[in-house]
C-alpha cells in the first residue's frame, strides 16, 4: 500500500452495499416518496441518486418478501408495451401508510438528511 492508495481510497470510495433492514426503509421511503415502484426501478434509483450506495438483488427481493409478508405493500403486475411479460409492481398497503412513512423516515436519517425530513414535517402540518 501506499499514500496515493489510501488518498485514491477516499476520493474513490467503495460502493457500500445496503443490509436488508436499510433496504426496507428505503424501498418504503421510495415507495411513499415517488410512488409505485418495480425491482429494476429501486435498484437504478438508489444508484443514479446516491452513487455511493448499492443494493444487490438478493437483499432488494429479501426486503420486498418481508414488507409483503407483514403487510406493509402490497405487489401487483402491471403490463408493460413493448415487454413479453407483465412487470411486478409494488406499493403501500393504504392502511399501513403510518407505519411505511415511519420506517422511510429511517433512510433520510441514514442518509444524514434529519434536517430535511424535520423541515418537510413542519410543511406539512401548517
Amino acid at each position: 500500500m501506499k499514500f496515493q492508495d489510501i488518498y485514491r481510497y477516499f476520493q474513490e470510495p467503495p460502493p457500500i452495499y445496503l443490509s436488508k433492514e436499510v433496504a426496507v426503509c428505503y424501498v418504503l421511503s421510495v415507495l411513499i416518496d415517488h410512488g409505485d415502484s418495480y425491482g429494476t426501478a429501486l435498484i437504478q434509483l438508489v444508484e443514479n441518486k446516491h452513487p455511493l450506495y448499492r443494493l444487490s438483488d438478493t437483499v432488494l427481493y429479501s426486503a420486498l418478501k418481508f414488507l409483503e409478508d407483514e403487510g406493509v405493500i402490497r405487489g401487483y403486475w402491471q403490463k408493460v408495451e413493448g415487454r413479453g411479460r407483465p412487470r411486478r409492481m409494488y406499493e403501500v398497503a393504504p392502511e399501513k401508510s403510518e407505519e411505511a412513512k415511519k420506517l422511510g423516515l429511517l433512510w433520510h436519517k441514514y442518509l444524514g438528511e434529519e434536517q430535511l425530513v424535520s423541515k418537510a414535517q413542519q410543511l406539512r402540518s401548517s
